[in-house]
């Protein structure tokens, strides 16, 4: 079995983690939503598959959800991107964008990293006229 190798992108700012509104669904519970997305050079990695999740405690419990999969180009760069759902039971704190492979990567330059909680659609207050 291969083991998987973790690397830091880096950390989301509480700030942007407290914006996300909770949304109750009937089987994950209360959901925080998140945008992310991450431009990045992974010299070595050329033509290897790696995966985006990002990481985060919730109470005492370290949990990781994946959000996308991809094979880095021949020009060791990659756009990996998508939404992030994260069960909450307590609360969020310490997450992280982060960066999984099969092998050890030596060094990783993060081009762009983009992470916004999703905005959660408004009741639409219409009012009839005369």
């Amino acid at each position: 079995m291969t083991q998987a190798h973790d690397k830091l992108i880096g950390p989301v700012p509480s700030q942007i983690v407290n914006l996300a509104r909770l949304q109750v669904t009937p089987y994950e519970g209360r959901v925080a939503e998140f945008n992310v997305a991450a431009w990045l050079q992974l010299p070595g990695l050329a033509n290897l598959p790696v995966s985006l999740l990002i990481s985060y405690l919730d109470g005492t419990n370290r949990r990781e959800v994946m959000i996308d999969h991809g094979k880095v180009s021949q020009h060791n760069k990659i756009l990996l991107s998508g939404v992030a759902r994260l069960p909450v039971k307590q609360k969020i704190e310490d997450m992280q964008v982060r960066l999984r492979s099969a092998v050890t990567t030596q060094s990783l330059a993060v081009e762009e990293l983009f992470v916004q909680a999703v905005e959660l659609p408004q009741a639409s207050t219409r009012q009839a006229t005369a």
